[in-house]
């Protein structure tokens, strides 16, 4: 097996090739052993880059937070209301159907301290700026936050695992149908508890 300076690792790589190989086999399946399989070095060559597989799989969530951020702010940028939910659901759905594994790292539980610097902070005031056009108060606003990320997650999980393939209409005829009615919700979110 080759050394892993010989390989050219970095930290770096490896998270980039962890979130690959996430995509490829799963996130669960994303560990150091499989890494140091697929660059043909021992795995504890990793461990000068990695601490252990829950670093690794930190590294790999907070790459992956990064990059949905990025993707959703390109999307909403601009955009207000409807149109600016409808545009953060695609970024989210379509990162996930290309990047299954990189989606799921995304919901990694991530401790106090990383999840205030990572992305996820990101990911909160975007959501609660596309809800700004529906004018929701808190604690109602909060309500809609977590309501919009279960639809979300909940129907690309399904989707991904092949949930939607047999039988009609089409994925994607349903997606726009549920965030019409997600629209229409939110326009007449009831504000009394």
């Amino acid at each position: 097996m080759a050394q892993a300076g010989r390989a050219g690792l970095t930290t770096e790589r490896l998270v980039r090739a962890g979130a690959e190989l996430a995509d490829e086999i799963g996130f669960g399946q994303a560990t150091p052993a499989e890494l140091a399989r697929r660059f043909g070095v021992k795995t504890a060559s990793l461990y000068s880059h990695v601490k252990n597989a829950h670093d690794l799989k930190t590294r790999i969530a907070l790459l992956a937070l990064e990059e949905l951020a990025d993707v959703a702010a390109t999307a909403v940028a601009g955009r207000a209301g409807k149109d600016a939910l409808i545009s953060f659901a695609n970024a989210y759905r379509d990162y996930a159907l290309a990047h299954p594994g990189r989606f799921a790292a995304a919901s990694y539980r991530l401790d106090p301290e990383a999840a205030a610097a990572s992305a996820g902070v990101r990911h909160a005031r975007m959501m609660r700026a596309v809800l700004r056009g529906y004018d929701l108060p808190e604690p109602q606003q909060t309500h809609a936050v977590r309501l919009l990320g279960s639809v979300f997650s909940g129907y690309v999980g399904l989707e991904g695992a092949g949930g939607f393939s047999h039988s009609a209409p089409a994925p994607q005829e349903s997606w726009t149908e549920i965030l019409g009615a997600l629209d229409v919700l939110l326009r007449s979110w009831p504000t009394a508890s």
